[in-house]
């Protein structure tokens, strides 16, 4: 899917190894010491595989002007150490009072596929002064990802090219556009499956959790120091999970709920969007902006003076009926329903998540016929402005080699239990989308290329629970109330699964809270530092709310609408229609598919 980092992450049981499985321990329960309840411990299954990979030294040198940079070879399958291995980068900014270093703070943006070395280099535009005093920031590109060994499914450009031919929809919306879809994800899932192995079947989270387990131990750290954002809120749970007893302070953001993200039991027979419901939070995110529009009035908000919401589904229909064609600098742009929708998700994902009104009023004087042709070009100019921002991302895949959607599936496809027919796909999607309007298309074909029928490659060490170990330091799982991609109430479950939690709520917009709001900021940066906790049932706000200030780029101009504009057409007329700034970020393309 053009995608996003949705700009967008494990586990432990005891027992003993036998074959490459493990098996289950007679004692799960945390053990009891003078009354006082500790932590579980690594299971012995883990401990064979990843205590007996020796110690790597890291030979890191000058990278990036203030960076610094290494690769390792590290087990492609930790049930055999000494056989085949797998290349994996690494890169961290040192701390900058290196007398006063706590350790080191590993960093993982999401995903799948998201670059841990990019999120260390960029450490210094987001994490606080304090956390760069006092961490080394490490990144790891996951196995398969960026800088490590890729994963590559077809031979050449010119295969992939081909079999990707049908996925260059935002989401298919027709039965014609359906089928091409999937047949493509059918194609995606059989290659995957055969030529790019041995990579696509070992890397599951459990595997990268490992790696960072013994990347740990090699910057000399005893216990981890972690922040994951949106799927590397999965990473995080999974290493608590996996390693309870190595665990210094993580933070999840943007949080995930495992249980839903790997399906257990009949639940894998579920599409992963009816476990998780993303589009559940895209859709209550949409409503709550559209309430907020009318009561800040026609000064703030250009959908006011009516029913916002009403005039957000009267462009749907339009849009449905006929998509808009406009011009720009490459040509020819068709502004389709879908294209619509993913617009309009991307801006949801940003701190500014209100400014979709201003691409809704802008699209209705596009598609409506009687608009005075002044009102329509200045509409029209932010539309190309959109529509540039869409073609720069999606470029295609042509080359250079681009294994952007490759390297989600190989770690969701692997991870997590999925239906069989990637044909069923589509009334799947079909009721998502009543359950969710809109959204639950959108989200729920993003896993259709892991059908187990075509996406065969399995990892027999992928992790499977249980979720809800003890940790020796507790877990901060922060969520954010109107998140449209990691829904609240997956970081609801997340902290009531894990025993040694703590849950930090913030009323903030966009995608994680980290960096929206100077209080989750500043509880997240107490709990890095100096492990101190939040009280409980705190809630945060964000320091950007809807229409309480606008964006400058957003008050230049305003356009005058016709009062019958909605009224024709049953719904209650508009106001003032307002540019949308061009300064929302889209969301980063790695696909055809949509990435946390």
């Amino acid at each position: 899917m053009p995608r996003l980092i949705r700009t967008l992450a494990a586990a432990g049981l005891s027992g003993v190894l036998l074959v490459g499985t493990a098996v289950a321990p007679a004692t799960a329960a945390p053990t009891s010491i003078g009354g006082a309840t500790v932590a579980h411990r690594t299971s012995i299954a883990e401990r064979l595989r990843v205590d007996r990979v020796p110690t790597p030294k890291l030979d890191w040198y000058k990278c990036y002007g203030y960076a610094e940079c290494a690769t390792v070879d590290l087990p492609l399958d930790y049930d055999k150490p000494r056989g085949a291995t797998t290349e994996i980068a690494v890169l961290r900014v040192k701390a900058r009072d290196q007398k006063r270093k706590i350790g080191s703070l590993f960093v993982n943006p999401g995903g799948p596929g998201g670059s841990g070395t990019d999120a260390a280099l960029a450490a210094p535009y987001f994490l606080g002064d304090e956390l760069l005093d006092r961490f080394d920031v490490v990144g790891i590109d996951p196995r398969g990802v960026a800088a490590s060994e890729q994963v590559r499914c077809f031979k050449s450009v010119k295969d992939q090219t081909r079999a990707y031919e049908g996925l260059h929809v935002a989401f298919p919306n027709t039965r014609e556009e359906e089928k091409a879809f999937v047949a493509s994800v059918i194609a995606v899932g059989k290659a995957c499956s055969t030529t790019g192995r041995p990579i696509s079947g070992a890397m599951s989270t459990a595997e990268v959790a490992r790696d960072m387990d013994v990347l740990r131990r090699a910057v000399g750290d005893k216990k981890l120091t972690y922040l994951g954002f949106s799927y590397g809120s999965i990473l995080g749970q999974y290493y608590a999970n996996m390693f309870p007893d190595r665990v210094r302070a993580v933070v999840i953001d943007g949080v995930l709920d495992a249980t839903a993200w790997f399906g257990s039991g009949r639940s894998g027979d579920l599409d992963q969007e009816t476990r998780m419901r993303s589009a559940q939070g895209a859709y209550k995110a949409l409503r709550e902006i559209m309430k907020r529009c009318e009561a800040a009035g026609l000064d703030a908000c250009p959908l006011a003076g009516g029913d916002a919401m009403a005039q957000f589904e009267l462009l749907t229909k339009r849009l449905k009926a006929k998509p808009v064609v406009t011009e720009d600098e490459y040509g020819s742009f068709t502004v389709t329903y879908a294209t619509f929708i993913q617009w309009a998700l991307d801006i949801l994902y940003s701190p500014y998540a209100y400014e979709v009104t201003f691409l809704t009023a802008d699209l209705l004087q596009l598609t409506h016929p009687s608009a005075a042709k002044a009102t329509r070009e200045q509409a029209r100019v932010s539309v190309v402005q959109r529509a540039i921002q869409t073609r720069q991302q999606a470029r295609g895949y042509d080359f250079p080699y681009d294994n952007g959607l490759e390297t989600f599936l190989g770690v969701d496809c692997t991870d997590a239990n999925h239906p069989k027919d990637a044909a069923s796909w589509a009334t799947r999607a079909a009721r998502a989308d009543q359950r969710d309007p809109h959204f639950g298309r959108l989200w729920t074909w993003l896993s259709s290329p892991c059908a187990r029928d075509s996406w065969t490659v399995r990892d027999e060490d992928r992790f499977t629970g249980p979720f809800n170990r003890r940790t020796v330091n507790p877990v901060l799982v922060v969520g954010n109330y109107w998140d449209p991609a990691t829904n609240y109430n997956g970081a609801v479950a997340a902290s009531k699964l894990l025993p040694n939690s703590r849950l930090l709520s913030s009323d903030s917009w966009g995608h994680a809270a980290y960096g929206t709001s100077a209080c989750v900021t500043g509880a997240v940066d107490a709990y890095l530092l100096r492990l101190t906790l939040p009280k409980k049932g705190k809630v945060c706000k964000g320091d950007v709310q809807p229409f309480e200030e606008l964006p400058e780029s957003a008050a230049v101009q305003r356009a005058e609408t016709s009062k019958s504009d909605l009224a024709a057409e049953g719904t209650p007329r508009r106001g003032a229609a307002k540019q949308l700034p061009p300064v929302v970020a889209p969301l980063p393309a790695v696909g055809p598919l949509m990435v946390r």
